[in-house]
Formats: structure tokens, sequence, C-alpha cells
């Protein structure tokens, strides 16, 4: 069991590692954040959150970065709760030519999800047809810059159409979110993934790939506004 101060400290490094893809130090806590505690007493929390599971150090660094868990635990105690900063970001929908059909404007959509979120964005209808685009931004990530989680990358996104095929039946209606482990498209990325049924019946998935150091608050708004504009259009 965490207390509070550490609660918080392990927000702050997720949040930290999000923006930087860098292990945080427990000096740049002290320096970037008002929790009025010395360096030290930051470090000597992020050890309790290290034994708890919630962070790990990579081996040649002396700062920490979340673990699986510790995304798990600040999506579910911080993101869901809305605990985080209030996310001021809009999907941009306008798009250079009119769509003349409703693929189109799903095609359009993928690509202002990608522009906004710097991921990989898919959507689907359930006739079968599916669609992806910005897979170039996974590759651009520097947790899959080795050779081999590259080739471990492209075998993934020939198997796209599948895994969605094979997901979204068992999808509630939230935003639904799969980390590490429990992600269909690999153990070290992240997906968020909601449904959406236009008026005239037209249903499917739209969603977002990353790494698991994704904007977890970002992408969740971004896919209710995206599900939003869908079910509004026909």
């Amino acid at each position: 069991m965490i207390n509070p101060r550490q609660e918080r400290i392990l927000a702050a490094v997720v949040q930290e590692y999000v923006a930087n893809a860098q292990p945080v130090a427990s000096k740049c806590l002290a320096e970037k954040t008002d929790f009025n505690v010395s360096p030290a007493t930051i470090r000597n929390d992020m050890v309790t959150l290290e034994e708890a599971g919630l962070l790990r150090q990579p081996h040649t660094s002396s700062g920490r970065i979340p673990t699986e868990e510790g995304n798990r635990y600040f999506l579910e105690r911080f993101v869901r709760k809305k605990r985080v900063p209030k996310v001021q970001v809009r999907l941009s929908i306008t798009q250079a030519q009119p769509a003349d059909t409703f693929k189109d404007y799903l095609r359009g959509m993928s690509k202002s999800l990608v522009k906004v979120s710097g991921e990989t964005a898919f959507i689907s209808q359930e006739d079968g047809w599916h669609y992806y685009t910005g897979v170039a931004n996974l590759f651009d990530k520097p947790e899959f810059n080795d050779v081999v989680r590259m080739k471990e990358l492209s075998h993934l996104v020939d198997e796209f159409d599948e895994v969605v095929r094979r997901i979204a039946p068992g999808m509630n209606n939230d935003v639904n979110v799969w980390i590490g482990g429990q992600n269909p498209f690999g153990s070290e990325m992240a997906t968020v993934m909601v449904k959406y049924t236009t008026k005239n019946q037209k249903s499917g998935v739209i969603g977002l790939v990353g790494p698991q150091r994704m904007n977890y608050a970002r992408n969740m708004k971004l896919l209710n506004e995206a599900r939003d504009a869908i079910q509004s259009k026909l």
C-alpha cells in the first residue's frame, strides 16, 4: 500500500516520462514539482514505489520509469477518476477535400487523430472494412528503435485487421484500454479503442496504438470526440 505522496510521485513520474521518454530522477521531481520535500525523501519514496512494482530502474540510468502495472495504476487512479489536469485538446476534423463517401470521412478522421495524437490510428466498420494510418509514428518512438523490436512491429502491422476483428466484439461502450501484457498488439504497447454507431446503424471501432508511454488522458478524450463526431455524421 502506498501513501498519498507516493501516489502523487508515481503520477509525476508517469507524466514526465510521457513528455520526455527519459528515466525520471528524484532531483528532477524536486525541481519541477511542489512536493516540498528533499530529493532524498523523493528518492526513498521512489524506492518504495519500485518495491511495490510500480516503477523500475533501467540499468543504465539513475532515474526510474513506470512499469506496466504503474501505468495501469495511473490510468485507473488518475485518468479515469479525472485527477489529472483537464486535457485542453480538440480534434480537428476538417479535411482538404470533401468526403465523397462515409469511408472517406473515416479515413480523414483517422488522419486527424494521427496528427493530433502522434500515434497510429485505425478504424473499421462491421462489414469487414479496416483502415490504419500513421504507422511510421510507431517506428519513430524511442522505445522501438532497435532492430528486433522494429521487426516485431512490422509483423504486428500485418495483423492489424485480424486483431481488431478479434477484440471488437468483447468491448464495452466506454473507451477501452489495453496496456502491456493485456494488449493484443504487443506487450510493449498500449491501445485505446472505442465503438461507434451512426444514426443509420453503421457500426465499428476507432482506436489508437502506441507505446505504453502514451498520453492516456489526451488519447481517450480524442477518441470520445471522434466517436461523437462520427455518430452525428449520418
